[in-house]
């Protein structure tokens, strides 16, 4: 017990010695004098330290009103009219003087008086009081009291009130002015057994302990004969939300943090984008089912004529016949107007044509990289968003080879916490071969595919650079590669902002 005296704070000494087994924060505060901010500072200290309870509480408490107020120093009217009666009967006029009422004072006196049976109307309207009246104004009329109550006493909670205070009260709330209720707020503190003890020991306990070390003490050495307070480190304190990154924006700096490390570029690009870089360039056939409009958000009337006509000439002819690419091409009728479409890019793909549109023999080797938004038509579920982030990545070397591209693979996981990579045959229209990646996730010890892989085909290319030279190409979903990590079993659920998560969401930082 004396350890822990020796550890509270000045306003725990003040308020300690006041409490009572029930108490509530307005009383303690009535008590000590000190101010509500610093009696509830005092008491969450004492909350860590598990020596009460605080518990917020509303409820409803009688007020005088002005009308009440009025009666409270001058008596009700009706009690009014019984004092001026009991010295005799008299005529109605001469009892409203005698009782200081005003007309409308004086009927509402004389309703409920007579439905009390304490007065009689006779002839000549006089009025006298009956036996019953005297009995009343004798014992006092349950209202004067409750007033007289209110007069004396802090507000008055309504589930405190004794069964006269209730019947009272009913009466006094059907008249005007006279009873107010007030929504009352407070908080209800359960002291521990050990609280009710310190108190005690307070009482007897005289000692000053300082809070602080001063030059002034160091000085004249007076820190010798100083009591100072002890203090508890390992105490609970009230958690502090400080300003971070969203988790989602923490992600994308780790990952473009990773391929940076790996030597690579990054690429930007927006994301509106013809149907000609989008879906064209990489040589997916214009009749192919993810142009449908079920597959892909198209801008209504958009069109751009930005194209350049050397480049939507060379894919042209390779969508038709193959053109210099020893292939055979599509064989169809390609139509520049569908190339001229607008379109939110449906991958980042679109951003390795460009880069590689633009790249010259004297840049290779090259490696690129993009972290971006990408965009398809179709339902959001657990598994599936209609946007998304894609992690792209191209390696343009006339040294590179598949195992080249499985060892990037391979790294780039291994940065994302997945030590188990493997790949299996897919299809993709712009490259031979194609793979599908998949990584095994030891939370739910199983394998999951998190994206797609391959080599440019020589219809890319030779089409848009000018010559075969190999390209390690890759698109990955970001969601699902970070969703593990997090703790989140719905894809849907990254972007809900969930306030408490955002706050506890940790750092992206290997496991």
């Amino acid at each position: 017990m004396q350890e822990l005296l020796k550890k509270l704070h000045p306003l725990e000494r003040r308020l300690l010695p006041k409490i009572k087994e029930n108490s509530t924060l307005s009383e303690l505060v009535a008590l000590t004098g000190m101010k509500e901010v610093e009696a509830m500072r005092a008491l969450q200290w004492l909350e860590n330290k598990g020596l009460v309870k605080i518990q917020k509480y509303s409820a409803q408490s009688l007020i005088l009103d002005s009308n009440g107020k009025e009666y409270a120093r001058e008596g009700l009217p009706e009690e009014r009219l019984l004092k001026a009666l009991s010295k005799g009967p008299k005529p109605k006029e001469q009892a409203k003087k005698d009782a200081s009422l005003d007309d409308m004072e004086l009927n509402v006196s004389l309703g409920i008086l007579r439905r009390s049976l304490a007065i009689e109307i006779g002839s000549n309207l006089t009025l006298s009081i009956t036996k019953n009246g005297k009995n009343l104004l004798e014992k006092g009329l349950a209202e004067t009291k409750l007033i007289s109550q209110l007069a004396e006493s802090q507000p008055m909670p309504i589930d405190k009130l004794t069964p006269e205070q209730k019947y009272a009260y009913e009466l006094l709330k059907k008249r005007r002015s006279i009873i107010k209720v007030v929504d009352e707020k407070d908080w209800k503190l359960n002291f521990a057994p050990e609280a009710l003890k310190a108190s005690r020991e307070l009482s007897k306990d005289k000692a000053q302990y300082a809070d602080k070390l001063t030059p002034e003490m160091l000085k004249e050495k007076k820190w010798k004969s100083i009591t100072f307070r002890h203090f508890d480190v390992s105490i609970n304190v009230p958690e502090r939300n400080t300003g971070k990154l969203n988790f989602i924006d923490d992600t994308i700096d780790f990952i473009k943090k990773a391929w940076l490390e790996l030597g690579f570029q990054e690429m930007e690009g927006n994301m509106i984008q013809t149907a000609f870089w989008d879906l064209d360039a990489l040589f997916v056939p214009q009749d192919h089912p993810a142009r449908e409009m079920q597959d892909t958000f198209y801008l209504e009337e958009g069109y751009s004529e930005e194209i350049d006509p050397r480049i939507l000439e060379r894919v042209k002819k390779t969508h038709e016949t193959g053109g210099d690419t020893g292939s055979t091409g599509r064989k169809y009728a390609f139509d520049k107007t569908i190339s001229q479409k607008l379109l939110l890019r449906t991958h980042t793909t679109v951003l390795s044509a460009q880069a590689i549109a633009k790249i010259k023999k004297s840049d290779f080797p090259a490696k690129f990289f993009s972290v971006g938004k990408v965009f398809r038509n179709e339902a959001a579920d657990t598994k599936h968003l209609f946007e998304f982030y894609q992690v792209e990545g191209i390696v343009v070397d006339p040294n590179a080879n598949f195992v080249h591209l499985k060892g990037y693979l391979d790294q780039f996981y291994k940065k994302m916490g997945y030590q188990s990579v493997r790949i299996n045959p897919s299809y993709f229209p712009y490259t031979e071969p194609s793979l599908e990646v998949e990584v095994f996730d030891k939370h739910r010890n199983s394998w999951t595919e998190l994206g797609g892989a391959g080599i440019f085909r020589p219809e890319v290319t030779k089409t848009l650079i000018g010559e075969e030279v190999p390209v390690l190409a890759w698109g990955l979903g970001m969601e699902r590669i970070i969703v593990p990590y997090f703790g989140i079993k719905d894809l849907r659920e990254l972007y809900k902002n969930d306030i408490e998560f955002l706050r506890k969401a940790k750092r992206f930082i290997r496991w």
